[in-house]
């Protein structure tokens, strides 16, 4: 059975469902000092995201009206408790979610005074299940307790407690197709003081278990998986939870009621990649929902919902490189063979002979452009959508809805595309290509991986040949008339990530976006350079500040090898977004690179993509460096804890001092300066791994022996008292007990 806050309508509540279609959920409002808040509107005064288990064993929301802590206590009941930061009206709303259907009655329980327990039982229409809820009201002046109201309001069964301030409501609920035992259930677990004690042990057990971050960037695990975790909803004819853009993004159906879920394409696929930091299964369950969206053909959409999507074009391919890294975190084979024919699928939609080139390359000269299908175009439940042009339309399938870049560019309509060979498309359909082969090769698929690799190389040629100007040092948009366009674009950078340039003009192109006239300077990156016109504007991705922009370049300044710039990048993203989170809790959509306040929506499951840049300083595992540990920068004082890579779980400390390393509970070295560790491989009781470091570091290692044999490069040597010299430079090392 599934227990969570699944129904983005109602952050403020839970869902209990034990298979398709078949559930039940409850919600809480308030109402008091000329307010009422109910829904989407606890959205707005939500003043702390507090803490939530990934298997739902407890999770803490603070609103500025209330508070709402609850914990799943068994397998098939939860406990909790509601408090009321104002007087007033606190509601307790049950109802079926979705198209749920079922029916409720109530009754009353007299018990010690001034106490009454109030007992909910629901019933699907099926009867199959039922879930008992039991409330009670308590408070410190036991004299102003008033029996609530109870009525049937909308098909929705409500208990109104009057409530003063301080009040508290503890539930706690049971679904069983027994109802004797779902009533054994609740009833056990009402006592007051018994539901406070579940409560302060979960929360104790998870703060124990869960990743964090302490000191200098103190909360930084957290604003992650709070974010994350609280963002997880239910597709409910499925049974598969998934991660929405935000629990605002739920679009309508074509009669204006509500969709049951909406998934966005890149966000969906990014936003696995968040969630695997923490809860692998959650992970894979995000990325399983958004692969379930694709279209026979291969796409897979812009978004898509139970009853729309939009056959008629995608969005940016990253889901081979998210499945790839998120594979060489976990080691999930069977997670990367479900996901390799979907995306093997995605890929080749884009190469689909159409007219005389290929679906996205209308011109047939081996480069690709933004697109739409217009014989697949559909009316859109979203007013917005029927109002766009054919031009608007490929705009949108680049996830970067405005982008400057796309303003010079013309509809080309025999070929459904722009006029323009862009470079973030071509980057990311390269980079597909290179992940698709390392996937390929990981499942022992050599023959296919050849395919995508040779793929890659033809790509990348085209790339290299075509989109390169030389005077600017960049690589840029190129027009079917062969102008190359004067824009460039955060996204311009997407070469690095890709792998795709030489190594002098990534050089050449790091001088760019290091140049504070052009993308550098104290909130980066803004999505059009400063110089550029359109900059001014400061609206959605003309000249703002955006997650997913930020983490590909990071990532690419990181596969070239290009540590400073990436550890400063990554530091100048986590000040932006902790800077928001720690002040007003907010997990913004994008930033003004003027001002660096937030914007967009107030709640967006991408934004975290900041903090993971900060959290990849201190560890991370991608298919050029391998297992990655350290950085060349360091923050202040600040340690990672609990984070499970490649079967271990491990502790990393960074300082301007050293790097200090645990692994599954047990020290393994610490240096007294900042270095990087890259293919990093515990083996033979010690570890080997690529060195770099601006100094000569002394690392002390902790292997269990009074000496060490160390070899460096090619040189072997036995030291006593495990002090290990290592030279300033790269080098590759290996030390092991003697």
């Amino acid at each position: 059975m599934l227990v969570g806050a699944f129904d983005p309508s109602a952050w403020a509540g839970l869902v209990f469902c034990n298979g398709p279609g078949r559930g039940f959920a409850f919600r809480f409002a308030i109402e008091g000092e000329g307010q009422r808040f109910d829904g989407y509107d606890l959205l707005d005064i939500a003043d702390k995201i507090g803490p939530h288990a990934p298997d739902a064993s407890y999770a803490r929301m603070s609103f500025t009206k209330m508070s709402l802590e609850w914990s799943r206590a068994n397998k098939t009941g939860c406990v909790g408790r509601v408090q009321m930061n104002m007087p007033g009206f606190l509601e307790f709303r049950a109802y079926y979610p979705w198209d749920w259907s079922g029916s409720w009655s109530h009754s009353a329980k007299d018990s010690d005074a001034p106490h009454t327990d109030y007992a909910i039982r629901g019933r699907t229409q099926s009867h199959d299940e039922e879930l008992i809820v039991m409330l009670r009201h308590t408070s410190s002046n036991e004299a102003s307790i008033v029996d609530p109201t109870c009525v049937f309001e909308n098909g929705e069964f409500v208990v109104r407690f009057p409530m003063s301030y301080g009040d508290t409501l503890h539930f706690t609920s049971s679904m069983s197709t027994d109802g004797e035992k779902a009533d054994q259930t609740a009833l056990g677990n009402l006592d007051v003081h018994e539901v406070d004690g579940v409560l302060a042990a979960a929360a104790a057990d998870y703060e124990a278990k869960r990743v964090s971050v302490d000191r200098f960037w103190d909360g930084l695990g957290a604003s992650i998986t709070n974010n994350l975790h609280w963002m997880t909803a239910l597709q409910p004819e499925s049974f598969q939870r998934y991660t929405p853009a935000g629990r605002r993004w739920i679009f309508p159906r074509h009669d204006g009621g509500k969709d049951h879920w909406t998934i966005f394409c890149w966000d969906a696929f990014f936003n696995a990649l968040e969630l695997s930091i923490e809860s692998p299964e959650l992970a894979h369950d995000a990325l399983r929902s958004v692969l379930a969206t694709q279209y026979a053909n291969g796409n897979i959409p812009n978004w898509r919902g139970r009853f729309f999507g939009t056959p008629d074009r995608s969005q940016p391919p990253i889901g081979s490189f998210v499945a790839l890294k998120m594979f060489l975190r976990t080691g999930d084979r069977a997670m990367l063979e479900e996901a390799l024919p979907h995306l093997e699928k995605w890929s080749a939609w884009w190469r689909t002979p159409k007219g005389a080139g290929l679906r996205r390359d209308g011109n047939g000269n081996g480069l690709f452009e933004w697109g739409c299908d217009l014989d697949l175009l559909r009316h859109s439940p979203a007013p917005w959508e029927n109002e766009a042009s054919h031009h608007q339309f490929a705009a949108w399938e680049s996830g970067q809805d405005d982008l400057p870049n796309w303003d010079d560019a013309c509809w080309m309509k025999g070929t459904e595309t722009l006029d323009l060979e862009s470079v973030d498309l071509n980057s990311l359909i390269a980079l597909d290509f290179d992940c698709l082969g390392a996937i390929a090769e990981a499942l022992d698929l050599r023959e296919k991986a050849d395919e995508y690799r040779a793929l890659y190389e033809v790509l990348s040629g085209k790339i290299n040949d075509l989109l390169w100007d030389e005077d600017r040092g960049m690589y840029v948009d190129r027009f079917w008339d062969g102008r190359l366009s004067t824009r460039i674009a955060a996204s311009n950078f997407y070469p690095l990530v890709a792998g795709i340039a030489p190594n002098d003009r990534a050089e050449r192109m790091l001088t760019t976006l290091l140049d504070e006239k052009k993308f550098w300077g104290q909130y980066v990156l803004p999505t059009i350079s400063r110089d550029d016109e359109a900059f001014k504007d400061q609206q959605y991705w003309r000249g703002t500040i955006w997650p997913p922009t930020n983490y590909l370049v990071y990532q690419g300044l990181k596969r070239y090898g290009f540590d400073a710039p990436a550890a400063d990048l990554a530091e100048r993203s986590v000040d932006l977004f902790l800077g928001s989170w720690r002040r007003l809790q907010l997990c913004r959509e994008n930033y003004d690179s003027r001002t660096g306040e937030g914007g967009g929506q107030k709640y967006q499951s991408w934004g975290p993509l900041f903090a993971l840049m900060g959290v990849e300083e201190f560890i991370d595992v991608t298919p050029w460096d391998g297992l990655r540990i350290g950085t060349l920068t360091p923050p202040p004082d600040t340690t990672l804890r609990h984070i499970r890579i490649c079967d271990h779980q491990w502790s990393v400390s960074l300082s301007q001092t050293g790097l200090t390393v645990s692994v599954d509970g047990d020290p393994l070295l610490t240096s007294t300066g900042p270095m990087v560790l890259r293919h990093l491989e515990l083996t033979d009781g010690g570890f080997r791994a690529a060195t770099s470091s601006a100094d000569d570091v002394t690392v002390a290692v902790s292997l269990g022996t009074e000496k060490v044999q160390v070899t460096v490069d090619r040189g072997t040597s036995v030291c006593s008292g495990n002090a290990v010299q290592i030279p300033a430079g790269h080098h590759s090392v290996r030390i092991k007990p003697h």
